[in-house]
């Protein structure tokens, strides 16, 4: 076992590294949405899907 993982440590670090990131922004994501921050991050005013979006009323 310990062979395989000093022959793979690589590969295992940079996966890693890799999980933290995908991580990192899923979170970042997640907790714009709850604040209620757009994703696009321009104005609605000629998007197509503004009606969608943001629902006035």
């Amino acid at each position: 076992m310990f062979g395989w993982i000093a022959a793979n440590i690589g590969t295992i670090i940079v996966g890693m590294v890799v999980a933290g990131v995908l991580a990192a922004i899923i979170f970042s994501i997640v907790r714009d949405k709850k604040k209620g921050k757009s994703s696009c991050g321009c104005g609605c005013e000629n998007c197509a899907m503004k009606g969608q979006c943001h629902k006035e009323g």
